[in-house]
């Protein structure tokens, strides 16, 4: 089985993208979702988030939740919002964001090849929400929330990219949040073909965002291939929805932490406990880390700089090495008390995209005690930690800009 391979991609008929194109299912809420989608019937979020169109309160994990989102997804086919091209193409896929650019191939990823670990994962997941995933994918029969992976770039690639994209795009939106999302299908036989060669000549891919979506296919293709007596891995159950970025056009951003109280410790008794890890200085203004190894701390309306002390710093492990490692082992547990950040009410995680007066605003609302800004976690470091079969601390990576729901989706047959 390839790698990857080209699709016959279910989108927005012409002239529809801008109707549909929604955030994904997974950065939303059902209330913001609720929001976003008022007056726009033909977002995607009335199929990755059926619920806002029933009654407030609804167990978005119900069964009449899935149900309507087929109703939802069918409607949007009948009406012919979203129709399916002919034949199999890759589609190039560009993200702008202020003056960030990162252009990728939408594709289909080898599900077998994601259980041998060529796609390789860096997160554990979570069965409720891979179980959400799956049912979903069965109910709609068709995959709607890409995989966000990344490789090693390669010229090559580079190369039938920037030919394709001097070409008129299909789609070009500008979404809510400022985000461009342009699409271009790539249709010439010899681009899909070297492609596809080149990304079967690599070793590997990685998985940056949407650990529950690709296990939840896998799941799926499990189930089908014992259902079906004449399986031959081909059909399209076999592959899950995907858009892969060059790891040199990635960008990751700070995954920032706050913590609702300092587990009985006074004020100085706090500061005083820091000092055994960290040299610390205050500061007059915000902080955001200038390198690895270095923290800001807000607490009792004040900015504090960290840097961890070099003995406290493992050299070979590649998990404990870690920015979210160094905190969570050196402060966040042995002295804050929460020991599991999976499931530990008393702390939280705010993506970087939301800046540091969003810390600032937790700590002096009283709803939180002290925040803390990390230095972006590297693509290198994710990449090290996949390579070594470990995962990463939980909330390690905030990537943007985010793909857009409803642009390509994946049917099943």
């Amino acid at each position: 089985m390839p790698l990857i391979r080209p699709f016959a991609g279910l989108r927005p008929a012409p002239g529809r993208a801008a109707d549909v194109a929604a955030p994904p299912y997974d950065v939303l809420n059902t209330e913001e979702a609720r929001v976003r989608a008022a007056g726009k019937p033909w977002s995607f979020l009335h199929i990755s988030k059926p619920e806002i169109d029933l009654p407030s309160g609804t167990n978005p994990y119900s069964p009449a939740v899935y149900a309507k989102g087929k109703e939802n997804f069918d409607r949007l086919l009948k009406e012919g919002v979203l129709t399916r091209d002919p034949e199999p193409y890759y589609y190039v896929y560009r993200l702008v964001m202020g003056a960030h650019s990162q252009t990728g191939i939408v594709a289909v990823a080898s599900v077998p090849d994601y259980d041998s670990n060529r796609i390789r994962k860096h997160e554990f997941t979570r069965p409720d929400k891979e179980d959400d995933r799956v049912r979903q994918i069965d109910v709609l029969n068709a995959q709607t929330g890409p995989v966000f992976l990344t490789y090693r770039h390669s010229a090559r690639v580079d190369a039938v990219v920037a030919s394709v994209v001097t070409g008129m795009p299909d789609v070009d939106v500008m979404a809510d949040d400022g985000v461009r999302h342009t699409l271009w299908s790539m249709r010439d036989r010899r681009q899909i073909e070297t492609i596809s060669a080149e990304f079967d000549r690599m070793s590997c891919l990685y998985i940056a965002d949407g650990h529950h979506r690709s296990a939840a296919a896998s799941r799926v293709t499990a189930s089908r291939r014992s259902a079906n007596p004449k399986h031959t891995g081909q059909e399209e159950y076999n592959y899950f929805l995907a858009v892969i970025f060059p790891d040199n056009q990635m960008r990751i951003m700070d995954y920032n932490r706050v913590v609702k109280d300092l587990n009985g410790l006074g004020r100085e008794a706090f500061l005083k406990k820091l000092e055994s890890s960290f040299h610390m200085k205050l500061e007059g203004s915000a902080v955001k880390p200038a390198r690895a190894g270095e923290f800001g701390m807000y607490f009792d309306k004040q900015w504090y700089r960290l840097a961890i002390k070099p003995e406290h710093i493992p050299q070979t492990d590649p998990v404990r090495r870690l920015d979210v490692s160094l905190m969570q082992d050196n402060l966040i547990a042995p002295i804050l008390g929460v020991a599991d950040p999976r499931r530990d009410k008393r702390i939280d995680f705010v993506g970087g995209i939301r800046g540091l007066k969003e810390l600032e605003r937790r700590v002096d609302s009283g709803e939180m005690v002290v925040a803390f800004s990390f230095y972006p976690t590297s693509l290198t470091d994710l990449m090290s930690v996949a390579d070594a079969g470990e995962v990463m601390p939980p909330k390690s990576t905030w990537f943007e800009p985010k793909l857009a729901d409803g642009l390509v989706s994946h049917v099943l047959d």
